[in-house]
């Protein structure tokens, strides 16, 4: 049974319940209420019918209820803004508004006993509850329904109050705050002008992340993901990840890369670092900050995928990996994306234990002023959605930053949740150094630039308290900027920038693709015998427990699939799931309704009918296979995706897979596209092997339903960067699948998969074709003859077999229909063999999409030495049509315009 915690009222009868409950069993409610009821003469309050409550009685509850005011209200009351007075706020915590006045300040309550004081005066409780709620620490948690969060909440700020550090742990953050402030003057010195992003005014962050590795380092952590934009990046870059200030200064003077191959690199703001640092306990901690474009909150979810990844493959216990995101205050306020990442947080597909949220809140946006820049009170509410516990705290108050951030990893890992730190700061110059921040905010910077830094003000604190002498101060500011000349000077000497692939130990046995990997594919077959064993195992349900009717005919079928030779589509793909598995290489899958499969093609997990019960007979083919995951995701693109893709950076020896419901819903999450999936190796060197499925195929079903826009990957296709591909067959999508894990290097997969051919008779494949052989980049006609043929029609995906039976219907012979099976990188010798091989008239591209769709557009470039003839639809603004009969008309169309060569050539 729950305890009860608070009543946030005065309501007798409520208190009356509390008594009784604790009469029975005190145990039954809170701590604080036990000490009440101890100390309260309660029991011999007469409640008789009718009777007056003592007035003691009701100031008791109007003190209790001031407690609960402060608690729930105390944070719009706050001295947080180091340059701005806070937004007035009504009622006031003023105790006339819960009905007390002056005359009652001198008066003992026992109320005291609630935060942890015992019996007190009310000026004293006035006084505990100033210094706990409403002094550089504002805190919302009250909105939390489970009564031990809020418990531990209370506990661990009224009860623990602010701490006192000892003189040693002082010096240590002022040497934290002289190299960050020191940092950034450096570079504003060396490279004037020049783009850094300083965190100056939020100063506090790398303090603050200090203590964090700490404090996380002996709860537990062994390993911290981190991710963050473009501001105070480098900082955080030297000193939290320890990155040698001569690699940063080498990128200021615009040196080239040093890395193989062909290789553009990114800017120094962007990149990404793992390293592993000691604290001073003496524990070795693993530090990654993950790279992230100028797209601010993109790589939230690509943080909780490697996050994710490292506690599936190495760790296997949320204690020891903690993610971390320090977001800007404009951008947690106004992208979708972190949203939809803290909706990620407690599903099990997607859990990483909890995140730390750092908000280095400059109060502006570029140039928006935070007033325009939300409508919500604060930048942090998005928290409130899942009820999570958001500080506030002045970034000029190192010390209150400090112990926040402290009672926030003590939170994570206790209770294994998302917890928000707001840290209120200011941002000295314009949005870069390059910009005048006076243009549009000219009274702020006016404060800002009469307003000293964290560090002058922390000194000048401990030079006060005799902590820390002036000659010790100019010792520590010395011998830090005596370290960045050092590293100035070896930086210009270096030739060239050092790239680091901020994964590498990750992937070591890894090499980069070359060209002339992509000229054929690796054998990937499996022994028939093998895949008859593996095929019966993922077709047999487990004996004894209720099934839907359906779904045993279906895994009836599949099994009949393998013992007759003729597998579907759903069937190959499974296999080759099994087969990997059986190798020791784990598969994960997410999307929605990946589970069932949108055409419930796949059932890898199948329900009980009576109890729900989850069946994966794909993890039940032995005990020594890998493990098998596959989750249904929230209704998300972008941030599922981009978890997925985090997960691939983490796990190249693994098969990760996302799956649209359909092909073109991924367009939801083409930020990630755009900026992670086809860029990340050329910016970052980085790969990884993310499959994407992506049901394509025009079949009447309008706009939002056929196409993949198959042309949108085509077009960022470049220096051999993703593959893209639109098989035809079973067998060869269970090589393509097979292919992803049996190279030494990684490339994310595009594959325009199948509906309509789901279920095709014409569609199936043999054990035999998966037992040998390997993916097939191109597939001639096998009933077409060289000698006969004078049109050889190219064409990709589902589209060969509606063209197949058009022919079949028309009698046609002279055309050949040759399946393009993979279209990026482009099969160009495979597919001029062919041209030579048919010697034929005319050449065509054939394909379902619009002109302006498709393939059509990058074959033409392609080939430009190929006297290729689009037959396309016609070009169009939608995807698709709505109406079946005008795709059944345009469908016809499509086949007289192929067909009208067949008529030529019989005249």
């Amino acid at each position: 049974m729950d305890k009860v915690t608070y009543v946030g009222n005065a309501d007798v009868n409520a208190i009356d319940h509390l008594y009784q409950s604790y009469i029975k069993d005190p145990e039954s409610v809170d701590l604080s209420w036990q000490k009440f009821f101890e100390g309260f003469d309660f029991a011999r309050t007469n409640f008789e019918e009718g009777g007056d409550i003592p007035e003691n009685f009701q100031k008791e509850f109007k003190v209790i209820n001031l407690i609960n005011g402060y608690r729930t209200r105390g944070h719009l009351f706050t001295k947080t803004n180091p340059v701005r007075e806070r937004r007035k706020y009504e009622p006031t915590l003023a105790i006339e508004n819960f009905g007390l006045d002056a005359s009652d300040l001198d008066t003992v309550f026992q109320a005291g006993e609630q935060i942890g004081i015992g019996a007190a005066t009310l000026r004293d409780i006035i006084l505990d509850l100033e210094q706990c709620y409403c002094q550089s620490i504002g805190i919302e948690y009250m909105y939390m329904r489970e009564p031990e969060r809020l418990e531990w909440f209370r506990n661990s700020i009224e009860v623990k109050n602010r701490p006192k550090f000892d003189i040693e742990r002082k010096k240590h953050i002022y040497k934290r705050l002289v190299q960050t402030s020191n940092f950034e003057a450096f570079l504003g010195k060396k490279y004037v002008g020049q783009k850094r992003f300083s965190i100056e005014g939020g100063e506090a962050l790398i303090p603050a992340l200090d203590a964090l590795v700490e404090k996380g380092s002996a709860l537990g952590v062994e390993y911290f993901v981190m991710g963050m934009a473009h501001r105070g990046r480098l900082n955080t870059l030297t000193n939290i990840f320890q990155k040698r200030p001569q690699d940063i200064f080498s990128e200021f003077e615009g040196k080239e890369f040093d890395a193989d191959g062909a290789f553009d690199g990114d800017v120094k703001y962007h990149q990404g670092y793992t390293s592993s640092t000691t604290t001073r306990e003496g524990k070795e901690i693993g530090l990654t900050l993950a790279p992230n474009p100028s797209h601010l909150e993109a790589v939230d979810p690509v943080v909780q995928g490697i996050a994710r990844a490292k506690l599936d493959a190495h760790f296997n216990d949320e204690n020891k990996v903690c993610p971390v995101m320090i977001h800007g205050d404009a951008a947690v306020a106004g992208q979708g994306i972190v949203y939809e990442v803290i909706q990620m947080a407690l599903l099990d597909g997607y859990r990483a234990g909890g995140t730390i949220h750092i908000v280095v809140n400059n109060q502006v946006g570029f140039t928006t002023n935070f007033h325009d820049a939300r409508s919500s009170t604060y930048c942090t509410d998005v928290a409130k959605t899942t009820l999570t516990p958001v500080f506030h705290v002045n970034g000029d108050d190192i010390e209150a930053v400090i112990q926040t951030i402290e009672i926030a990893m003590e939170y994570r890992q206790k209770f294994h949740r998302d917890v928000f730190i707001d840290l209120l700061c200011y941002r000295k110059y314009g949005h870069n150094e390059g910009d005048e921040p006076k243009f549009t905010q000219p009274n702020l910077y006016d404060i800002i630039a009469k307003h000293p830094n964290p560090k002058v003000i922390y000194q000048k604190q401990l030079t006060a308290e005799g902590s820390l002498s002036e000659a010790e101060a100019k010792s520590i500011e010395d011998e830090y900027n005596n370290y960045l000349e050092n590293e100035f000077e070896t930086a210009r000497k270096n030739e060239k920038a050092v790239v680091w692939d901020f994964l590498s130990k990750t992937w070591e046995g890894f090499r980069h693709s070359k060209p002339s990997d992509f000229e054929s594919s690796p054998e990937t077959g499996i022994k028939k015998e093998k895949l008859v064993e593996l095929g019966r195992k993922l077709a047999t349900l487990p004996e004894g427990k209720k099934y839907f009717r359906k779904i045993q005919k279906i895994f009836d079928d599949r099994l009949a699939a393998i013992e007759t030779n003729n597998l579907d589509w759903g069937t190959a793909e499974m296999l080759a799931y099994a087969t990997l598995l059986d190798e020791g290489i784990p598969v994960r899958i997410s999307g929605q309704d990946v589970e069932r499969g949108t055409f419930s093609h796949r059932h890898a997990v199948v329900k009980t009918e009576d109890n729900e019960e989850e069946i994966e007979t794909l993890n039940m083919l032995s005990d020594k296979q890998a493990a098998f995951t596959i989750y249904n995701s929230l209704l998300s693109e972008y941030a599922v995706l981009g978890f997925e893709y985090g997960y691939s950076l983490a796990t190249p020896k693994g098969l990760t897979i996302w799956e649209a419901q359909f092909g073109d819903f991924f367009n939801g999450a083409q930020i990630m596209i755009d900026q992670f999936i086809t860029a990340g190796e050329d910016k970052w060197s980085t790969q990884s092997g993310l499959v994407m499925l992506l049901p394509h195929g025009y079949e009447g079903q309008g706009a939002e339903h056929s196409s993949g826009r198959m042309e949108r990957w085509l077009q960022q296709c470049a220096d051999e960067n993703i593959q893209v591909v639109n098989t035809s067959t079973p067998a060869n999508h269970f090589h393509l699948l097979r292919r992803q894990l049996v190279r030494p290097f990684r490339k994310p997969l595009v594959v325009f998969s199948p509906k309509m051919i789901l279920r095709l008779p014409a569609a199936t494949s043999t054990l035999e074709e998966m037992a040998s052989g390997s993916f097939q980049e191109v597939i001639d006609d096998p009933n077409a003859k060289a000698g006969m043929v004078d049109t050889l029609v190219f064409c990709s995906g589902k589209f060969y077999y509606e063209l197949k039976e058009k022919a079949a219907e028309m009698g046609v012979d002279n055309l050949a229909f040759v399946r393009v099976e993979q279209l990026y990188p482009l099969p160009q010798k495979q597919i001029e063999a062919i041209v030579a091989k048919y010697n034929a008239k005319n050449i065509l591209w054939a394909q379902e999409e619009p002109a302006n769709m498709g393939a059509w557009s990058y074959i033409a470039m392609s080939l430009r030495h190929i006297p290729f003839v689009g037959i396309t639809r016609p070009a169009s603004a939608a995807a698709a049509e709505g109406s079946k009969k005008l795709h059944e008309r345009r469908l016809k169309q499509l086949f007289a315009d192929v067909f009208q060569y067949a008529s030529v050539a019989a005249k």
